[in-house]
């Protein structure tokens, strides 16, 4: 049977599923692709909403968390996934980026997965974008995500 919400398909899961959102502007690559909401998996809001609502119906299968918390406590944040996991709390931190699989793989469409990777610094969006640039997506964001609770 072929589900056609995320609800749909943790409900029938036996799986956890976490889902690290970033600031929309920390995360972006084309700006006016963005704002249009043309973007490789959809808009971007529509793809945090779905995992927001879902973590907010099913918490004990879905966890959001956001990336400026990870950098801010990276160990208490960790600790928390550790425990939403059921899994021993590691010391050991793996980078996404320097993984082999991400350093030399291509996404189903071709591009290299180490075009998806960005320094990972918060608000570093400001060296990429124009502070009118930030108010549009900020606004965009605002309208696409009222009356969910979620806040940037």
């Amino acid at each position: 049977m072929p589900y056609h919400t995320l609800q749909e398909a943790i409900k029938d899961s036996p799986c956890k599923v976490v889902y690290i959102c970033r600031d929309a502007k920390d995360s972006l690559v084309m700006f006016e692709s963005f704002c249009s909401g043309v973007c490789l998996f959809g808009p971007f809001w529509d793809h945090i909403l779905s995992y927001w609502k879902a973590s907010l119906e099913n918490p004990k299968r879905v966890m959001f968390m956001r990336y400026d918390e990870v950098k801010a406590d990276t160990r208490g944040q960790l600790k928390k996934l550790a425990e939403f996991l059921g899994c021993p709390f590691s010391e050991e931190e793996p980078s996404l980026g320097s993984l082999e699989v991400n350093k030399t793989g291509k996404s189903i469409n071709g591009i290299d997965y180490k075009n998806h990777f960005r320094k990972g610094i918060v608000g570093d969006w400001k060296n990429y974008l124009t502070p009118e640039m930030g108010n549009k997506i900020d606004m965009i964001m605002e309208e696409k995500l009222k009356y969910s609770g979620l806040k940037f």
